[in-house]
C-alpha cells in the first residue's frame, strides 16, 4: 500500500533532477508578402530570397548568437488594406525585429503605426524619400536607395553616356511611370533635374497594372525623345518593352529603374528586350559564394523557398538574399550591445542605425560584387545610394557601368526640408543624436 506514494515521490524527484528544456530564443520576421496577382514575380522572388537567407543562417549557424530566426507570411496581393490586416494580425507575435512590406502604399499606411509600436519599417529600394532622414523618421529605413537618389543616379548615368552633364542640355527625356504612389514619387525630382541640366521633360502615367500602353507609346513616338526612363512595376514592364518595339522606339534608348530590372521584366518581352538597360542595387547571377551556398544547403536538399529553382541568382531573388544579409548583420550588431537574446524592435532599430558593411565584410559574407556597401547612421537611414547599370543580352544581365553615386549635395537639403515639414505637421521633435 506504500508503493504508490513511493512512486509519486520518485517521479517528483526525477522531475526536479532533470530541468525542463527552456524554449529556444527566436527573432521573428513578419512578412507582408505577395505571391499572387500582377506583382507576384517581384514578391515571390524577393520574399523567397529573404527566407532562403534566413533559412541558410539557421541551418549553417544555428541562427544568430544562438537565437533562431523565424518568420510567417501573410498574403497582401500588393493591396494596402490587406497589408494593414496582415500587420495587425502578425504584430501580436513576440520578438518582432522589423517589417518588410515591399510596397510603397502599405509602407505609407504603416508609418504612424510602426512609430507607435516602436518597430522598424524597412523599405528596401523604395518608400517615402524623406524617411532617409533619421532625425524625424526614427523607425523607417529606405535601405540602399530612395526614389530621389535613384532618379539622380539615372540622370548621372545618362550624363555619362552623353559625355557630361552639360551634354544633357537640349535633350528630350520621357519618364513613363506607374500610376501609383510609388510611380508618382519621383515626379518633382525629375522636374528639378530637368531645370538644373536643361533637358526637356515629359512625364506620362500608365494606370495600374499597366496591361495597355498603346496611347502612351504613340505619344512617345510623337515626342521623339532621346531617352525613355521606364519607372514600372510588374506586368507594366514587359508590356512597355513590347509596345515600344511595335511603335518603333529603340530599346537601347530605354533605361529602366530599380523595379524594372529583373528577368521577369525582360524574358516575357522576348526579342523586344534585347539591349535594354536598367538600374540595380544588386548584381544578377548565381556565381556569388553566398548564392552557391544557398544552392548546396537548401535547393540541392529540396529546402529552397522558390518554387522554380532556376530563379536562384535572379535579380529579385538576389535582392531578397541581400535584404536577409542586411537584417542579419544588423541583428549581430545589436546583439553585441544588448546580448545574445531575442531583441526588441527598438534594439533592432539601434542595430540598423549602426549598420556598416564595407568591402572586406562583404567578401567575408560571400557577397563580394553582389552589392556595393552600406553605411547607415542615426541621421542617414538609407546609406550611400550607389547604383549600377546592367544590359539584357537576350539571355542574362551584363554589367555596363561601375557603381554611380547620386548628387547628395543637391538631394540631402531637399530631404531634410521635407522631413522637417512632416515633423512640424505631426508635432515631432528633431533628433539631435543617436539614441538607445
Amino acid at each position: 500500500m506504500a508503493l504508490l506514494p513511493l512512486l509519486r515521490r520518485a517521479t517528483l524527484a526525477l522531475a526536479l533532477a532533470v530541468p525542463a528544456l527552456a524554449p529556444a530564443a527566436e527573432q521573428f520576421f513578419p512578412l507582408q508578402s505577395y505571391r499572387v496577382g500582377p506583382y507576384a514575380a517581384g514578391g515571390s522572388g524577393f520574399f523567397g530570397g529573404f527566407i532562403d537567407y534566413l533559412n541558410l543562417v539557421n541551418r549553417r549557424d544555428g541562427g544568430v548568437g544562438g537565437v533562431r530566426l523565424t518568420w510567417a507570411e501573410g498574403e497582401t496581393q500588393y493591396e494596402v488594406e490587406r497589408g494593414i490586416e496582415v500587420y495587425e494580425r502578425l504584430k501580436q507575435r513576440p520578438g518582432i525585429a522589423a517589417w518588410n512590406p515591399l510596397s510603397v502604399g502599405i509602407a505609407y499606411a504603416m508609418l504612424d503605426r510602426v512609430s507607435a509600436d516602436r518597430v522598424p519599417l524597412v523599405t528596401l529600394n523604395h518608400g517615402r524619400t524623406d524617411t532617409t532622414d533619421g532625425r524625424v523618421f526614427k523607425y523607417a529605413f529606405p535601405l540602399l536607395l530612395n526614389p530621389y537618389s535613384e532618379t539622380s543616379g539615372i540622370v548621372n548615368y545618362l550624363a555619362q553616356r552623353a559625355g557630361g552633364h552639360d551634354k544633357l542640355k537640349g535633350k528630350k527625356i520621357v519618364v513613363l511611370y506607374h500610376g501609383s504612389p510609388y510611380g508618382k514619387e519621383t515626379v518633382p525630382i525629375y522636374e528639378l533635374l530637368a531645370r538644373r541640366y536643361g533637358f526637356s521633360l515629359q512625364q506620362i502615367e500608365v494606370p495600374h497594372p499597366g496591361n495597355e500602353q498603346q496611347a502612351q507609346w504613340l505619344a512617345i513616338r510623337r515626342a521623339q525623345p532621346d531617352h525613355v526612363v521606364l519607372r514600372g512595376w510588374g506586368v507594366m514592364n514587359p508590356v512597355a518593352l513590347k509596345t515600344a518595339q511595335k511603335t518603333g522606339y529603340p530599346v537601347e534608348r530605354i533605361v529602366g529603374n530599380v523595379w524594372s530590372n529583373s528577368e521577369e521584366d525582360v524574358i516575357p518581352a522576348g526579342a523586344a528586350a534585347k539591349g535594354y538597360v536598367a538600374l540595380s542595387t544588386v548584381r544578377a547571377g548565381a556565381h556569388f559564394p553566398v548564392l552557391r551556398e544557398i544552392q548546396r544547403t537548401l535547393y540541392d536538399q529540396g529546402l529552397g523557398n522558390l518554387s522554380d529553382p532556376r530563379r536562384v541568382g535572379s535579380v529579385y531573388h538576389n535582392l531578397g538574399v541581400l535584404n536577409g544579409i542586411l537584417h542579419v548583420e544588423a541583428l549581430r550588431v545589436a546583439q553585441a550591445r544588448y546580448g545574445r537574446r531575442t531583441l526588441t524592435g527598438d534594439e533592432f532599430r539601434w542595430g540598423l542605425e549602426q549598420l556598416q558593411i564595407d568591402p572586406a565584410r562583404t567578401a567575408a559574407l560571400g557577397a563580394e560584387g553582389l552589392f556595393h556597401s552600406i553605411k547607415l547612421s542615426w541621421a542617414n537611414h538609407e546609406g550611400e545610394g550607389r547604383v549600377a547599370f546592367q544590359q539584357w543580352d537576350g539571355q542574362r544581365w551584363q554589367p555596363v557601368s561601375d557603381w554611380i553615386a547620386p548628387d547628395w549635395a543637391l538631394l540631402r537639403p531637399l530631404i531634410e526640408r521635407s522631413a522637417e515639414a512632416y515633423a512640424r505637421e505631426k508635432g515631432l521633435p528633431l533628433r539631435t543624436r543617436a539614441e538607445d
